[in-house]
């Protein structure tokens, strides 16, 4: 990328257009802070600690804590622009972790990067930018913003390995015409390349790796903590609800899981269900996972045409490593959705996000509540 294509779309003079960068400490925010400093935008930096610094401090893989405030100073320190550190632990904690452990005591597999992109890293960044004088907050993040016939779009990264549209779904029409997603056109291996040309520490610095208050992916161990007395023990029964064994807590388990069951059988066995009023893990074959009928919760749409009462062909991603498939969208009163799917899909787990597009176009998303069967599926089952 040239420098000459880091363009902001404001109409005015470069050095009167502030950009704010939400910078992270990483590599990707880095880069997109120094390519609009180079560009000679007026940029200043935010980072956000958002946990305990000392628990994170060292620790490869963390994200807005410890180590990576350190590494965001000092990248704004070589980029000669202003930086600010905001300490947003509190809401953090209170948006993100604790409706992440009360997710998982529900039976649900909750998406804790969604949340916090909808609320501390775009809401209250984006009025913390705006009492900064801001023009637009931009971030590192792998998604594309286009102008279409009613204003701007997300569209899908150019790199898919690298995509993060699913993450962003909740974002606003109001927060989208005030975001800017540079990196969007730009694969990972040019992004640091641009970091070592500009001579930036971080440019061989690892990606985040697990979600950033839940060190080792140990999630059960962060539930416990925070509601203690969670992991209460209960029976793992098979679809016609016989007891086939017992379990330490429904926080261990989610749909789609094989391993860690302690069942013997003569066939592999699933998670195909939690119910955490009844404190039951429910198994059964691996075609008990299939489901074609998708519920949706909290359904927000960035394009206007998603009106109660439509329905629209899509391209729907079920969880954040999920390729997409093809499915007829029905959107409903009080942001609920009803997805169709063309083919029957496994895994698909209550608390996930059910993320809808038009070719790369993201068209919005909601919470799975629910699957279920078609009749001509459980027919077929």
């Amino acid at each position: 990328m040239s420098i000459s294509s880091i363009e902001a779309g404001i109409d005015k003079p470069r050095s009167q257009t502030r950009i704010v960068v939400a910078m992270s400490g990483g590599v990707d925010s880095s880069v997109t802070a120094a390519l609009y400093a180079e560009a000679g935008y007026d940029v200043v930096g935010i980072t956000l600690q958002l946990y305990d610094d000392g628990a994170a401090h060292g620790r490869v893989g963390a994200c807005c804590a410890g180590q990576d405030i350190h590494d965001a100073r000092r990248v704004a320190a070589h980029l000669g622009i202003a930086h600010y550190v905001l300490d947003y632990e509190n809401r953090f904690k209170a948006e993100v972790i604790e409706g992440f452990a009360d997710s998982y005591l529900r039976g649900e597999t909750p998406v804790p990067c969604i949340t916090c992109n909808q609320t501390v890293k775009f809401r209250d960044l984006m009025a913390a930018a705006a009492d900064l004088g801001a023009d637009a907050l931009a971030t590192g993040h792998y998604v594309r913003r286009a102008m279409g016939d009613a204003g701007p779009e997300m569209h899908r990264a150019h790199d898919p390995e690298r995509d993060q549209s699913y993450f962003l779904f909740a974002t606003t029409a109001e927060q989208l015409a005030f975001l800017r997603f540079p990196l969007g056109d730009i694969a990972k291996r040019d992004v640091r390349r641009h970091a070592e040309r500009l001579g930036l520490a971080v440019a061989e610095k690892p990606d985040s790796q697990d979600i950033c208050f839940v060190p080792g992916g140990n999630y059960a161990a962060v539930i416990e903590r925070l509601r203690p007395g969670a992991a209460e023990a209960g029976d793992i029964v098979n679809r016609a609800g016989e007891v086939l064994g017992r379990h330490e807590g429904i926080i261990h388990y989610t749909v789609g899981q094989r391993r860690g069951l302690g069942i013997a059988a003569p066939e592999p066995l699933y998670v195909v269900g939690v119910d955490a009023a009844k404190r039951t893990v429910t198994v059964g074959p691996k075609a008990a996972l299939l489901c074609d009928r998708v519920s949706v919760a909290t359904a927000l749409f960035l394009d206007p045409g998603m009106t109660p009462g439509s329905e629209h062909d899509v391209t729907v991603r079920l969880r954040s490593t999920h390729p997409g498939a093809p499915a007829r969208l029905m959107v409903l009163e009080d942001g609920r959705a009803e997805i169709h799917l063309n083919q029957p899909e496994a895994a698909t787990a209550r608390g996930q996000a059910a993320v809808c597009y038009r070719e790369n176009r993201l068209l919005g998303g909601g919470w799975i509540s629910a699957t279920g069967r078609s009749a001509a599926l459980e027919a077929a089952a």
